[in-house]
């Protein structure tokens, strides 16, 4: 933007920041349809980077601001309460002059217009568009999924609603991946009897390899939790209400509670009647741009480089590679290296890059009494992916060999046992 000078701004740390264009110089109005983590990142970048260079309109489905999803999970358990959760408050917006229109969904585009539909009936102009819709839970296709008493775990309002339930509820939770291990334990810290299904041969099949599985099935079931693998279900039953959940080898489980966490897909629907392309989401390039001019996609409804990241990172740096284009500035999103780093049901875990290591060498360190467990895959005389479960204080240091692509020759006997060592003897 050639209206706006440069200049350094110690507020915003090394951060390059423009200056508020004059009062009488007419601005383009940018709206963001979605309000989640990565709408919010995207606002607080281009503030910081260009204050006052755009009118920005923020439009969420829920009824309230941005809050931290990555929490939730605690939240049920009872562990933070709903003020851990919010990101910002309400008059934060209105503070950094944002509009903001929550609980009114965004219901079709009109691109030649320029314009954005919303479900009440209201119609918002823009100069540019971002799509920042997330992704919605996946009911399973089985008889009795539309039952009361079958939920699912995505949101703020699936939360409140599982928190209704009473102790003497049993809850059967499908989908052992991430979603469903943290409801199962939410749900277990409240005080029910609950049971896992998952239909893979291991948990967190995506995150953990096989050793690393098997330690946090163990950790789940000290917790109480019964964790049933290669176990599928086939329906749900009840007169009314939920009463049991069948399986395909013919098992069924009592339950008045049931969560399905059995993944998610990107929320594409404004795409169809736009002429938006989509994949697994909208088609993005590595300036976040999708096959409509000045229109806009990040977070998990984006899809770069056959990707759709379901992850708190990418779509935070999708939305400071945005901010930083929005503002005028030289800006590239090249992908990210997929990490995980959190703690599943009180167990910290982590794991990056090419774990399973097929075609590379593998160093393993486990202490089965401890239960902690580490293993390096490592190619080319460079550390390619790492799994570790129960202690990730070197997961940084692990990260940054990774994206560095240093060479770990010098260290290489020291490796699994961390960053102290490993320095210690390179010295």
């Amino acid at each position: 933007m050639t209206q706006h000078e440069r200049h350094d701004d110690a507020s915003v740390g090394s951060a390059l920041r423009l200056t508020q264009p004059a009062k009488d110089l007419p601005r383009d109005r940018l709206v963001i349809v979605g309000a989640g983590m990565a709408a919010l990142k995207l606002i607080e970048e281009t503030v910081a980077l260009c204050p006052g260079c755009y009118e920005i309109v923020l439009v969420g489905n829920e009824t309230r601001p941005p809050y931290n999803r990555v929490l939730l999970s605690s939240l049920l358990a009872g562990e933070v309460d709903d003020a851990d959760v919010e990101l910002r408050p309400g008059d934060w917006f209105a503070q950094n002059g944002i509009e903001v229109v929550w609980g009114d969904a965004a219901s079709a585009l009109q691109p030649n217009e320029r314009e954005v539909v919303l479900a009440s009936g209201a119609r918002l102009g823009y100069d540019r568009l971002v799509l920042a819709t997330g992704s919605n839970a996946i009911r399973l296709p089985v008889p009795g999924r539309d039952l009361p008493g079958v939920t699912t775990f995505r949101g703020l309002a699936d939360v409140e609603a599982l928190c209704t339930a009473t102790v003497e509820a049993r809850a059967v939770v499908i989908g052992g991946g991430l979603l469903g291990i943290e409801a199962a334990y939410g749900l277990s810290r409240r005080g029910l009897a609950v049971t896992l299904v998952h239909i893979m041969p291991r948990l967190m099949e995506r995150q953990l390899d096989a050793s690393a599985a098997a330690l946090l099935k163990g950790a789940i079931e000290k917790r109480g939790i019964e964790v049933l693998l290669e176990a599928q279900t086939v329906a749900i039953e009840g007169n009314g209400w939920v009463e049991r959940v069948v399986l395909k080898d013919g098992r069924t489980l009592p339950a008045s509670l049931v969560v399905m966490a059995a993944g998610v897909r990107a929320e594409t629907s404004l795409a169809r009647a736009a002429g938006i392309e989509v994949g697994r989401g909208f088609l993005v390039n590595d300036k976040l741009e999708t096959s409509l001019p000045s229109v806009y996609a990040i977070g998990e409804c984006a899809e770069h480089r056959g990707i759709c990241y379901g992850l708190v990172e990418p779509a935070y740096a999708q939305a400071r590679a945005l901010a930083r284009h929005l503002a005028g500035l030289p800006a590239r999103y090249d992908g990210s290296l997929l990490a995980t780093s959190l703690k599943v049901s009180g167990v910290p875990v982590f794991s990056m890059g090419d774990f399973e290591g097929e075609g590379a060498e593998t160093i393993v360190l486990e202490d089965q009494e401890a239960a902690t467990y580490r293993k390096l895959a490592v190619r080319d005389g460079r550390l390619a992916g790492a799994v570790l479960f129960g202690d990730t204080a070197d997961a940084l240091w692990y990260r940054d060999l990774m994206c560095a692509c240093t060479p770990i020759a010098a260290f290489r006997d020291r490796l699994v046992f961390g960053r102290a060592l490993a320095e210690r003897e390179a010295a």
